[in-house]
Parts: C-alpha cells; sequence; structure tokens
C-alpha cells in the first residue's frame, strides 16, 4: 500500500501518515519500529524527552532501510530551549540517532511563561539552513505563538504537530494554518484512546467495515493532515497503517466534525510548563 505524502513550504515531501513513539520504553522501541518497517511505514516520530531517540536510531539502522527511504523526526526537550542551548541539545540528538541530518526537527512545546521560543527558533533556522534538518517546524503552537517567530524570525514553520482528533478539530489553527503553508500534523488521533469506544465512532466502524482507529486516522487523513499513531502492537502498527483502501462519506465525516466540542486529552499548551 502506497502512503500518500505531503509536501511542505519548501518543497520537501514526507509521508501522511508515520509511527509515533511517544511513551514507548526503550526496551520495546526495536520491536514497533521493525513491525512499521515491515508493514511500510517509512516515517518514525521521536522526540529528546521519549528517551528512546537511540534505540530508534539502532532499529533503523537494523531494518536495513536506505537512510534516504525512512524520515525521521524529533524534537527540542523544554529544558533546552534557548539559543544555545538548542544547538548543543541538536548535536545530541543527533549522536543519539547515530546520523548526520534529520528530516523534521520540531519545538516541542512552547513554554510560553519562559518566553525563550523565539530564541528557540533561531536557532532551528540556522541548524537548517547549515542542512542538518532538511525541515524545521513548531510542536503545540497556538496562532500568537506562530505569528510572533514568523515576525521574528526569517523562516515560516513547515509544519505544526499538534493534538487533534474529531473533539478537538482545531478549525481556527488549521485556517491558520491553510492560509501561510503550514502544514498541520496530528498528534494523539485516537484521542489518547478514548475516542475507540464512542458510539458514533463505533457505528462508522460498522458501517466501513473498519476498525475504530481505522476511522479516526481515515477522518485526519482526509483532512490533509500528517498523522502519526502509536502502538507497539504489531497488528495495530499494520491496522493503522491500512487506512489509504477507504472512504469516509461525505455524512460519515459530518457526524464525526460534529464531535468536536474543544476537549483537550494532552496538556493546554498554554499552561504546559514542561
Amino acid at each position: 500500500m502506497t502512503v500518500p505524502s505531503v509536501t511542505l513550504n519548501n518543497g520537501m515531501r514526507l509521508p501522511q501518515l508515520g509511527l509515533g513513539v511517544w511513551q514507548v520504553p526503550p526496551e520495546e522501541v526495536a520491536e514497533a519500529v521493525s513491525a512499521a518497517v515491515d508493514a511500510g511505514y517509512r516515517s518514525i516520530d521521536t522526540a529528546a524527552s521519549y528517551g528512546n531517540e537511540k534505540e530508534v536510531g539502532e532499529a533503523l539502522r537494523r531494518s536495513g532501510l536506505n537512510r534516504g527511504d525512512v524520515f525521521i523526526t524529533t524534537k527540542l526537550a523544554n529544558p533546552d530551549h534557548g539559543y544555545d542551548t538548542t544547538l548543543r541539545a541538536f548535536d545530541a540528538s543527533l549522536r543519539r540517532l547515530g546520523v548526520e541530518a534529520v528530516d523534521l526537527y520540531l519545538i516541542h512545546w512552547p513554554l510560553p511563561d519562559q518566553d525563550r521560543y523565539v530564541s528557540t527558533w533561531k536557532a532551528l533556522e540556522r541548524i537548517y539552513a547549515e542542512g542538518r534538518a532538511r525541515a524545521i517546524g513548531v510542536s503545540n503552537f497556538h496562532v500568537p505563538q506562530l505569528e510572533r517567530i514568523m515576525e521574528e524570525g526569517g523562516i515560516i514553520p513547515m509544519v505544526n504537530q499538534v493534538e487533534l482528533h474529531p473533539m478537538l478539530a482545531q478549525k481556527e489553527l488549521r485556517r491558520f494554518h491553510a492560509a501561510h503553508g503550514i502544514v498541520t500534523e496530528a498528534w494523539s488521533p485516537l484521542g489518547h484512546g478514548r475516542l475507540l469506544d464512542h458510539p458514533t465512532v463505533v457505528d462508522i466502524a460498522q458501517e466501513t467495515g473498519r476498525t475504530p482507529a481505522q476511522v479516526l486516522l481515515r477522518w485526519n487523513v482526509r483532512l490533509g493532515n500528517m498523522v502519526i499513531p502509536k502502538s507497539v502492537t504489531p497488528a495495530r502498527i499494520r491496522a493503522n497503517f491500512e487506512i489509504f483502501d477507504f472512504e469516509l462519506s461525505d455524512g460519515q465525516t459530518e457526524r464525526l466534525d460534529a464531535l468536536n466540542s474543544g476537549t483537550r486529552f494532552g496538556p493546554d499548551p498554554e499552561e504546559f510548563r514542561g
């Protein structure tokens, strides 16, 4: 099965579906990445704060894939905000991953109370200019924070990775992204698993002959978002990959859209302190 790609505002193309490894213990990463590669995934999303960058890099090297055939995303840990500390932290991530460059590097959280995300962004711009990150972006940024780094920096973020599922559709943020060529990437697309037994999701899964997880992922893909479901179970990793051979009807999509209530299952970026 071929995974569609999403084109970033620098012309780079990334697979629309990837494997997220948040909360995957280092000792379980190898099996998860191996199952993903075998299923056809070619994009892996990790972060310094996940504590498993080293194991992700080792698993990808053992996979037999050429470095150019797999897309690696990692993120800056919250304590490392600031220009110089960001540069050092990025070097450390490269060492742990065992690569010379990553495909996408993100500021993990804006931490607005610290007010250092602009200097941090300028460090990412330098990393990008040096070719050590093929694309740069942010995670969990709201519109005012995006506007500020766009005004004070020199590069528009290529990606904003945010919590996004039918109960938190992020419509205003997605409109802003679309207007400025920023790709929306969804984390927690299954709502921390809490949407898997929602009656509307279950009904649509029965109508389509698919799993609730596949319905939720397909909804995100239909919006044009990149999406990074997390799993350590090989069968679920494979099932999450098998979402490109069916469509949701307009009516089914509207029923999922109607679930939007602004409900977060993860932290609010305005309040999160790291």
